[in-house]
């Protein structure tokens, strides 16, 4: 199982100053590559006390400057740890155009009024859903899970405002390094990283493959 990556690649000169910037320029091109959610992104977080990593797909939901953001609920395993532990990384893989971009930084909550703001957006049933299922812990029955999920429909129908759950919310991932990975033919692939400098700018150096 073995595929030949493209040939084009990435250069130094090429890419923009800022790692947000380039992250644009290469989110705008897996958009418009047609690939299915292309926002889908790996969230790795670790557990402080045990060292045990876990991962998760999860979609993102903005970006600029600031960094990274995705919403969750603060109870899961990933929102506990990362209460206890802040460090995160960020992998979106975009495998069908031989890409992918690894982020490494640290993760903040949002703001209340930025976390309200945002779930006002999301369809009714994914608001009643953040309220029906406590995230991560243990579910007697599929069953159950839709009994309250009906519970809050009947509670909370079509058209009127659901409250945002006051454990459910975003995290803003500041990028401390961001690498951009191209495949290249015969597993020489590009790697450029973005690291994040005492004075707040950005070094760009070359990872062997």
């Amino acid at each position: 199982m073995r595929e030949h990556y493209r040939a084009e690649g990435l250069a130094e000169p090429d890419v923009a100053a800022e790692p947000m910037e380039q992250f644009c320029r290469w989110f705008e091109e897996a958009a418009a590559s047609g690939i299915f959610e292309p926002n889908a992104v790996i969230v790795s977080t670790a557990d402080p006390a045990t060292l045990r990593p876990s991962s998760r797909t999860v979609l993102l939901k903005q970006y600029d400057e600031r960094g990274f953001v995705f919403y969750t609920n603060y109870g899961s395993r990933k929102g506990r740890e990362l209460t206890a532990n802040a460090q995160i990384s960020l992998l979106f893989p975009w495998h069908p155009i031989a890409r992918q971009v690894i982020v490494g930084g640290v993760a903040e909550r949002t703001g209340r009024d930025e976390t309200a703001a945002y779930f006002r957006t999301r369809p009714h049933g994914s608001q009643l859903g953040a309220w029906a299922s406590t995230q991560s812990s243990v579910v007697a029955s599929r069953e159950q899970l839709d009994r309250l999920y009906g519970e809050l429909a009947d509670r909370y129908p079509e058209g009127e405002q659901v409250p945002v759950p006051p454990g459910w919310g975003g995290y803003r991932v500041r990028p401390e390094t961001v690498e951009f990975w191209q495949g290249r033919a015969n597993r020489l692939h590009d790697r450029l990283r973005y690291s994040r400098t005492e004075d707040d700018t950005w070094r760009v150096e070359r990872l062997c493959p």
